[in-house]
């Protein structure tokens, strides 16, 4: 038994392939797993849990089917998804962890983070995180008719393709330096994040503590998890 890591599906209508391969891991490999856990961005694009979009339903149904089986469900807000709520997790069966989240992986604390907020070197992109992250703009945001928030969507996805074209691969990963903070203030030595599409083990040190940082893979073109056990970590393709 292992305890299984995924990120940045980017699920939407446009990509069938991709949500038939998660609903098969769904099935197939998941639920012999001691626990799921979705960091983010599981969506392309979620404009509210009152607009759940019909594209979704066939892998929400599949994420319910899991966590009825008895295999916990945990799934963290990412950049694209960020107003998933209460609503999400009742139809999913998950239950929403905060980022970032502390658990004990086989008996190594390990924090978990979707990774956005290690690119500090993208300032604009932070910029626009904190704005789209305040409550007031999110209640704003959520109070527009279904077809406005669907054109605010699209706008700001046309805007973050135009603006990533622009931008170096260094600005877009995470910061050593950030990654390090993040880490050393929690007195954590492990840490498992996706976000940035790089999937690897990189082994450092800092304040002489030997650390790990794990990033998970994307879904674009194929399935990307991460396998825990007693044993270690360990990168697979779906």
């Amino acid at each position: 038994m292992s305890t299984l890591f995924i990120s940045d599906l980017h699920l939407s209508g446009e990509r069938e392939k991709i949500t038939e391969l998660f609903i098969d891991f769904l099935v197939q490999r998941a639920s012999k797993a001691d626990a799921l856990y979705i960091l983010g961005d599981l969506f392309e694009v979620w404009p509210g849990d009152d607009m759940i979009q019909p594209d979704y339903k066939d892998c929400i149904a599949a994420m319910k089917q899991l966590a009825d089986s008895g295999v916990p469900l945990f799934v963290m807000q990412g950049n694209r998804d960020f107003l998933m709520a209460e609503q999400f997790a009742e139809v999913s069966g998950a239950t929403l962890i905060e980022d970032p989240t502390i658990i004990d992986l086989y008996g190594t604390p390990t924090l978990l983070m979707h990774g956005d907020t290690l690119c500090s070197d993208d300032i604009e992109y932070q910029k626009f995180r904190t704005m789209v992250r305040d409550p007031c703009w999110k209640a704003d945001f959520l109070s527009k008719p279904s077809e406005e928030r669907l054109a605010m969507t699209t706008k700001y996805r046309k805007i973050s393709k135009e603006e990533t074209a622009k931008k170096t691969m260094d600005i877009m990963d995470v910061n050593q330096h950030a990654v390090e903070e993040a880490m050393l203030k929690e007195n954590i030595q492990q840490l498992i994040h996706g976000h940035t599409h790089r999937p690897a083990i990189h082994n450092f040190t800092a304040n002489n503590k030997k650390m790990k940082r794990i990033v998970l893979g994307d879904w674009f073109e194929q399935g990307s998890v991460l396998a825990c056990d007693k044993a270690g970590c360990h990168l697979e393709s779906v």
